[in-house]
């Protein structure tokens, strides 16, 4: 095949022009996916609900840009089933001039990192940079019609069996997830088997009896303030059996809670603040922290810094709300904001367990009820909400086997999907490989 190195604007030109919205009439509205993953419907909306009334219509077939995020592979091309949706004046809609490039071949150079090393190229660090001007002055290798098809059918074939590829692994990073719920859910209703108990060994509620002493001492002492007694667990709490020796209980009967300061932010790079994004299923990632005013930070309260160990739970955030991890030794000394809460657990009762015991299909129900019994929109798992889980209490030694154990199957799980995403990864890179190979000289046509 020959190649020869071409402007897109040679073989694409930008549509202009806008309809004037009708409240009384529905659009569909799409959506350009980041990271070269397609164009999808966003919702369908009631043009009485549009506040922008000028809006551009999109045609199957045509290549759209978002001007603030293609440089992170916001673009793609319009599907037939968007056939008339419309998007705002910050998204480019281009028309292919099928006599010179074919859609499909164009989708392939799309996929390929061609566009998006160009991107960075010309210096887009932001949305301003990518105007329909740099967009037709993309470079693109092109070959003759007959030699467009065969390419495209070879992409088409070979990401038919790509996706059939990451369907049966995303199926299996599912089994995983399920494998991981099982062994909580065995953990939390007691079911694991260890060596044989000590006759005289505390039991849950001998432990429970001492935390509460110890809590009347520390309120004697002017520790912690006296807390409001929490009801009793009714029968309707409580959805499955546990060991003799364990008891039912409520968090806040076991636990300090606190939730964390709201943050003043600045941009003297001091990075002390753990917020939403920090918090990840059983473990703290501190690279999302943000800045705050070392001043402000300096005259905070010790009690609102975290220590290792320490047990965070999200207490807002859709998709986020209830998701919880242990603190290590990274996270000594940040301060938690506000959406996070902090809990502590009594006489050394296991961080780890209060972790996992949240994390698990059963905690993770308590905070869907949570989610159903609000009115407002924004959904909120308070301190006195927290406080009020029923949770299963194990005696200390038991809870240190149950956690050992959990680790290690947690482990294999970990290495499991490890495995699996990293398959994901070279089906992605053959994939590209394929569509090198059948580019032929195309690609060293535009970068000799």
């Amino acid at each position: 095949m020959k190649w020869r190195t071409v402007e897109l604007g040679e073989v694409v030109k930008h549509r202009k022009g806008t309809i004037n919205i009708d409240d009384n009439t529905n659009y569909k509205l799409c959506r350009v996916q980041l990271h070269r993953k397609g164009v999808v419907l966003r919702e369908f909306i009631n043009g009485s609900m549009i506040k922008t009334k000028k809006q551009q219509v999109c045609k199957s077939g045509d290549f759209i840009v978002a001007e603030m995020d293609a440089k992170v592979g916001g673009y793609g091309f319009v599907p037939a089933e968007l056939e008339g949706a419309i998007v705002s004046s910050h998204y480019f809609l281009f028309e292919l001039d099928e006599n010179k490039i074919r859609p499909g071949f164009l989708e392939v150079i799309s996929q390929l990192q061609i566009l998006q090393d160009q991107i960075k190229a010309v210096g887009s660090t932001n949305y301003a940079a990518i105007r329909p001007a740099n967009v037709l002055k993309w470079k693109i290798p092109i070959t003759n019609i007959q030699g467009q098809i065969n390419i495209e059918r070879l992409y088409f074939e070979t990401k038919e069996l790509s996706n059939l590829i990451s369907t049966h692994l995303h199926h299996q990073l599912d089994l995983i997830k399920q494998l991981r719920q099982a062994f909580l859910r065995e953990a939390v209703a007691g079911r694991f088997e260890f060596p044989e108990r000590p006759e005289k060994e505390e039991t849950g509620a001998q432990l429970l009896e001492k935390i509460k002493a110890e809590k009347e001492r520390l309120v004697r002492e002017g520790k912690i303030k006296k807390q409001k007694p929490l009801p009793p667990i009714s029968a309707d709490e409580i959805p499955f059996e546990i060991p003799e020796n364990w008891v039912w209980c409520r968090l806040g009967e076991v636990a300090d809670i606190k939730r964390g300061k709201g943050p003043k932010y600045a941009e003297n790079g001091v990075f002390k603040m753990l917020n939403q994004r920090c918090v990840r299923w059983f473990t703290i990632e501190t690279e999302h922290c943000k800045s705050i005013d070392e001043i402000w930070y300096n005259t905070v309260d010790d009690d609102f810094k975290v220590s290792n160990t320490d047990l965070l739970v999200n207490s807002t955030g859709d998709g986020t709300i209830g998701r919880s991890g242990i603190a290590n030794q990274n996270c000594e000394g940040f301060i938690f904001d506000s959406h996070i809460l902090r809990v502590r657990g009594y006489l050394g009762i296991s961080q780890s367990l209060l972790c996992y015991v949240i994390n698990s299909n059963y905690g993770q129900g308590l905070i869907d009820s949570i989610k159903g019994a609000t009115s407002t929109k924004q959904t909120e798992l308070g301190v006195n909400n927290l406080s009020m889980f029923a949770i299963p209490l194990p005696p200390l030694s038991e809870q240190r086997q149950i956690v050992e154990k959990l680790d290690k199957l947690m482990g294999y799980c970990d290495k499991l999907e490890a495995s699996i995403r990293e398959s994901q990864a070279e089906n992605e890179r053959l994939l590209q490989q394929v569509l090198r190979e059948a580019m032929g000289g195309g690609k060293d046509n535009l970068f000799p």
